[in-house]
């Protein structure tokens, strides 16, 4: 792993702290997928100037509002328009494919943008039952063989872990350097990375309640590896910063209403913001949407510099990946650009 993830900044200020960009490739009321891509691909080629790690996007089904259901061909056209940040997955769902599609597909990508790929892995379906149906011509595969279908992708990369199928090969993939992650949102993920001495992702920008134990429990249960040495993880939060602590709070309106559609079973594209959600939502909906996107900052760059702050006191993270789900593309632009300027300034200042 061409990576210095053997130095451990658990302790270090904020400015300190590498940024990357989880991607939903959200699909917005009265856009298609392809805006979406265009989107995409400019907001990576804005990150690569403003100084983020990674650009990883996320696989997602039967999901109207989420374009990026073929994660590694996204993958790919954001790797192709830009030229220095890692492009990656955050996640790939395992038990949606065959070990040997995955690692020939980013064997691939690596081939062609060496240095420069990641894959996430998750053991989550990425959908709901239908679509999980349809994936996997029927549910045999719940995730619960996680472990093995991993060991096997391993070792198509790399043989000498004497894990994939006797007599088959991945080429393009074979002893190709290809970061391998572990993203989860409970334990089971987060004690195997521990356990295998692989970086660990935590999707606390969704589902916050376990961050912390997750985190404890990975660190606890690492293992040096001769991919790590130390644990590395990295953690997921949605922020949304604006001019005005008011005009983030509106903004933010879209992401609690696309999470509000989800909740009801009914989810879709992403909607403009609105005033008041007031409307939109019963109290207890409104606490439940709150509780799970309770990892989210909102305001303008001094409230966002604050928490951000306060975040990484609570975590140690060593990386944090940024979701923003904003309807408008500009809007959605000076977010990422506002926390990249926090950074910066920080790190003058200290």
């Amino acid at each position: 792993m061409n990576e210095d993830n053997n130095v451990n900044k658990s302790a270090k200020g904020i400015s300190q702290i590498p940024i990357s960009i989880l991607d939903l490739a959200p699909v917005i009321v009265g856009g298609t997928p392809r805006d979406s891509f265009h989107r995409s691909l400019d907001l990576a080629q804005h990150a690569e100037k403003w100084g983020y790690k990674r650009y990883w996007l996320a696989e997602h089904h039967n999901m109207p509002g989420i374009a990026s259901s073929a994660t590694s061909v996204v993958i790919g056209y954001i790797a192709g328009g830009t030229k220095t940040i890692r492009v990656g997955s955050g996640g790939i769902m395992l038990p949606n494919h065959a070990p040997l599609v995955i690692a020939e597909q980013f064997g691939t990508l690596e081939s062609m943008y060496p240095g420069r790929i990641d894959l996430g892995l998750g053991r989550a379906p990425g959908s709901d039952q239908p679509a999980a149906r349809a994936l996997r011509r029927g549910l045999g595969s719940d995730g619960n063989d996680f472990p093995e279908q991993l060991s096997e992708l391993r070792g198509y990369l790399d043989p000498s872990l004497g894990s994939s199928m006797p007599g088959v090969q991945a080429v393009p993939g074979e002893g190709l350097d290809i970061p391998v992650w572990l993203l989860g949102s409970s334990g089971f993920s987060a004690q195997l990375a521990g356990h295998l001495g692989l970086p660990f992702a935590f999707a606390s920008h969704f589902a916050p309640d376990y961050l912390i134990p997750a985190l404890d429990l990975y660190r606890s249960n690492f293992h040096p590896s001769e991919i790590l040495k130390k644990p590395y993880a990295m953690v997921g939060i949605n922020i949304i910063a604006a001019d005005t602590d008011e005009e983030a709070q509106r903004l933010a309106t879209s992401q609690q209403q696309q999470f509000l559609n989800i909740v009801r079973g009914r989810p879709g594209m992403l909607n403009p913001p609105v005033d008041s959600m007031d409307t939109l939502w019963s109290g207890q909906e409104k606490a439940y949407v709150h509780k799970s996107l309770s990892f989210s900052i909102i305001g303008n760059k001094d409230t966002v510099r604050e928490k951000l702050t306060l975040f990484q006191q609570q975590t140690e993270a060593d990386e944090w990946i940024i979701a923003a789900q904003i309807y408008d593309h500009e809007a959605r632009l000076k977010s990422y650009q506002i926390v990249s300027e926090i950074l910066k300034e920080t790190k003058k200042d200290s």
